[in-house]
């Protein structure tokens, strides 16, 4: 028997008569059912989708990790452009405008531009804003410093054509091959590898094969050239201007006191004379016998991103062989 069939019983006929539902009452069973329906179903498309997503959601989180990874590469290799651009900078107001005797750029000349925050509220509309615009104030910069960059380098082109004779005195390129050396130590307090005490190391040690060719490394005098205490074979070139350039610890010298050089003439030939651990070249510029960090002499023969490493390593060695 259908438990949902009611029956009611009549008296004038003594028998038990079957009711019958009005229309309202399944109307109104109909919409509770449809609506009990609907109510499962959305509550099971909400389990469903922030349980699993759906295929475009799935899409747009892909999508959304692998821009922000793009990003990330992006803004790292901004990162070493940038300061490439700062080491750039840096030689330029410290080096090149001191040596051609010229002021450095002002904050206002190499930044100029950089303060309009009106340019970037137009970002704030957009996905991931603060990215965006941290990005694009970024790039910002780059491009500034490098227009910057290039008009300072077009100034001292100009003041170099004035001072050709200067230029080709003062040293400026590096006294060994590239591909021939490891830079064993930096310009700086070191720890004496002999003595074990504490020490000012006056110029940068070349780790390099004994016999290596060590070149001039601008136009000069040959001042000394020979065997000195600690030093071993070494030859110091007068090239004017104040500047003086040492090279130590020689197997073979092959030049002589009083001798014209030309930048990149071959002058002698590493080795590990006098007070050495191994084979090597102690590289030493001076202004007014004072010593100068030799890696801000070097802007000839190198790129940017060259000089940037050589820096980094002559920061990092410390592996004193003198």
């Amino acid at each position: 028997m259908n438990r949902n069939v009611k029956y009611r019983y009549n008296p004038d006929t003594d028998n038990f008569e079957r009711i019958y539902p009005s229309w309202r009452s399944r109307m109104a069973k109909i919409l509770l059912f449809l609506l009990c329906s609907i109510g499962a179903g959305v509550l099971m498309m909400v389990v469903f989708f922030y349980s699993f997503g759906t295929p475009t959601e799935e899409n747009l989180r892909r999508e959304n990790a692998a821009l922000k990874s793009q990003y990330n590469i992006l803004n790292r290799r901004l990162d070493n452009s940038l300061k490439v651009m700062g080491d750039i900078q840096n030689r330029d107001d410290n080096f090149y405008r001191v040596m051609m005797q010229m002021e450095p750029m002002s904050h206002s000349q190499r930044f100029a531009g950089l303060d309009n925050e009106h340019r970037y509220k137009e970002l704030q509309k957009l996905p991931d804003n603060g990215l965006v615009k941290l990005l694009t104030q970024r790039l910002d910069l780059f491009d500034r410093s490098l227009y910057a960059q290039s008009i300072s380098f077009d100034q001292l082109r100009e003041e170099a054509g004035r001072q050709k004779d200067k230029l080709s005195h003062i040293p400026s390129v590096i006294p060994i091959d590239v591909k021939d050396y490891t830079m064993s130590s930096g310009y700086g307090y070191r720890r004496d590898p002999v003595y074990g005490s504490t020490k000012f190391h006056e110029g940068l040690d070349f780790a390099a094969k004994t016999g290596t060719p060590v070149y001039a490394t601008g136009d000069g005098v040959v001042e000394v050239a020979e065997r000195r205490t600690g030093y071993g074979n070494c030859i110091d070139l007068s090239h004017g201007y104040n500047y003086v350039t040492r090279y130590a610890h020689l197997s073979e010298i092959l030049v002589k006191p009083g001798q014209d050089v030309k930048r990149g003439d071959l002058i002698g030939k590493v080795g590990s004379t006098g007070k050495s651990t191994g084979p090597h070249l102690h590289y030493e510029v001076r202004f007014k016998d004072e010593p100068q960090n030799p890696v801000n002499y070097y802007f000839m023969d190198i790129t940017p991103e060259q000089y940037a490493e050589m820096v980094r390593e002559a920061e990092n060695a410390g592996h004193v062989m003198d």
